[in-house]
């Protein structure tokens, strides 16, 4: 049995393909070796890949589950149709790389750095992106569940027609994003105050989050 993607043909066996994880750190030799010769999607099972710079690789397709990968170098990999489960990918780089139709599943990203990646079809969920660099960032048309935000630089970020649940935006920098047809009554904005209301024109706020806003001006929402 064989399945496409992207114009390559995968085979089921090398789908489920699982190498051992090294005894302790693996370096980029590690991750070299395993690709090598291989036309089809690895799967990286509690890999410890701290710090390792890992740019510019071909990690086509590829799962990464339970791993550590704090401050690794992702930038200019291609990641297309990639998965992360339950990974620690704190302060990590993705600058330039190829991100389109992934997902980041119960992931920590506080401080991820998405700096010109193609994200075209990512998804998030249930993720950490505390002070993430998410520049310019489209999240136009999806479902956002359980996402924190907070602190994370989001100007210019595209959320068109988002839906917005259980998720954090304090202290997020929203200037000149765009929330036109959100819904944004799943999300914490934080103590809102009038001079911020104009970052979310467009979107749609509940009862509750309308009081905090007229409160400022010494107004009661009844």
């Amino acid at each position: 049995m064989v399945a496409y993607g992207y114009g390559r043909a995968i085979s089921v066996t090398d789908i489920l393909h699982e190498p051992p994880a090294p005894d302790g750190p693996a370096t980029r030799s590690d991750v070299e070796a395993v690709l090598l010769g291989r036309d089809a999607p690895v799967r990286f099972v509690g890999w410890n890949l701290n710090g390792i710079d890992l740019s510019r690789l071909d990690l086509w397709g590829c799962a990464f589950v339970r791993c550590r990968a704090g401050g690794a170098d992702f930038s200019f990999c291609d990641l297309t149709e990639g998965r992360f489960e339950s990974c620690d990918l704190n302060n990590t780089n993705w600058h330039g790389a190829s991100l389109s139709s992934g997902i980041f599943q119960d992931c920590k990203l506080t401080g991820a750095q998405f700096a010109d990646a193609r994200t075209l079809g990512l998804v998030f969920a249930r993720c950490l992106l505390i002070n993430a660099q998410l520049h310019k960032f489209s999240f136009r048309k999806t479902s956002l569940d359980t996402i924190d935000f907070q602190g994370a630089d989001l100007t210019e970020a595209d959320f068109r027609n988002a839906t917005f649940v259980g998720c954090n935006l304090r202290d997020a920098n929203v200037t000149h994003a765009r929330f036109e047809g959100a819904d944004l009554r799943g999300a914490d904005l934080g103590n809102l105050r009038l001079a911020d209301a104009s970052r979310f024109k467009g979107a749609v706020i509940s009862k509750q989050q309308a009081a905090v806003l007229l409160s400022g001006l010494g107004l009661k929402v009844v």
